[in-house]
């Protein structure tokens, strides 16, 4: 029983997840984090004048302790009253970590004006997943994003939180949202952040390193489950992995790339500013717009199976202590 009530905060946040998606309407932690990472911001940037490194130091450390003292104080208090309170909460509070199912309906919103004939509106809606300037995208462009975001959120949206939550329960998988959130809001190495931002982004990086790779190998894995090409991915995934700034960003759109048999990423604009990137993945055909679909079933295939090894780790360490 014990072993059981270990990994139902998963399956809770898991089933909530599919079946609600993001709580737009509802007060979201991860937007309170948002909101404590832009206030410590104009602090800091007001209190460290000529010192915006040991400032955004600063920054990052209280962000994550805030981060991860609040659940921890919330979860303490109930699995003390009883164990199975305190996996309801830690149910929904895994459900505020996961975004499978808002990764998918926002990639979708672009297939679907796609499909419509409504490029306009397609680049509005990818406007809203990518950081990159949509305006100077045409159709294909457009779906190439989508596809991106789409393979890089996997980890960093989906399989990376199940992990953490695994290895150390929704405690540790709000350290590293907030970790992920502070290096998608001040992470940039343009001139206004490339100092403050500079901890939370290597932070980042570290953070994804395993679970980025742990996902491109899932998705290799599941490839073939969805009627998509393993071998393709595995070769690409070997060949370009690495062929991104980041050390982490091209795991996933690597295996992806691979997997659907398109070439991924290429140059791109961010604020006005051309940034040069290459290539990723073969030209075995154009892209389409039914990649967004492929690409969000392989998202969910790869997902189950991080899914599965998380459960079962989380119910060798946790099931253990709650005995």
């Amino acid at each position: 029983m014990n072993y059981f009530i270990a990994v139902l905060p998963l399956v809770i946040g898991a089933v909530l997840d599919c079946a609600i998606g993001d709580p737009y309407t509802m007060p979201h932690p991860i937007r309170l984090i948002g909101r404590l990472i832009s206030g410590l911001e104009t602090f800091v940037r007001r209190s460290f004048a000529g010192r915006l490194r040991s400032g955004g130091v600063f920054l990052a450390v209280t962000v994550l302790l805030v981060s991860a003292a609040v659940p921890a104080a919330v979860l303490i208090v109930s699995y003390s009253i009883s164990l199975w309170l305190g996996a309801a909460v830690e149910g929904v509070m895994c459900y505020y970590l996961m975004a499978a199912r808002c990764l998918r309906d926002e990639s979708m919103k672009v297939y679907d004006r796609i499909a419509s004939g409504d490029v306009e509106g397609a680049r509005r809606a990818v406007s809203m997943i990518v950081g990159r300037d949509t305006a100077v995208l045409d159709e294909n462009g457009i779906i190439r994003a989508a596809v991106e975001t789409v393979a890089e959120n996997t980890s960093d949206g989906v399989t990376a939180p199940l992990m953490y939550m695994g290895a150390g329960g929704a405690v540790l998988g709000f350290f590293y949202k907030a970790a992920n959130t502070m290096d998608s809001m001040i992470g940039y190495k343009n001139e206004k952040y490339a100092d403050i931002g500079r901890f939370a982004a290597k932070l980042d990086d570290v953070l994804n390193y395993f679970p980025s790779r742990i996902t491109a190998l899932a998705m290799i894995v599941t490839a073939p489950l969805t009627g998509l090409d393993g071998s393709g991915a595995f070769r690409i995934w070997k060949r370009d992995r690495r062929k991104h700034a980041s050390p982490n960003s091209a795991q996933t759109e690597s295996a992806c790339a691979g997997a659907l048999g398109v070439r991924l990423a290429g140059d791109a604009y961010y604020f006005g500013e051309l940034h040069k990137k290459e290539f990723i993945g073969d030209s075995v055909r154009e892209i389409e717009n039914g990649d967004i679909r492929r690409a969000n079933r392989l998202m969910f295939a790869s997902s189950a199976l991080v899914f599965a090894a998380a459960a079962a780790v989380r119910a060798l360490i946790f099931g253990g202590i709650l005995c």
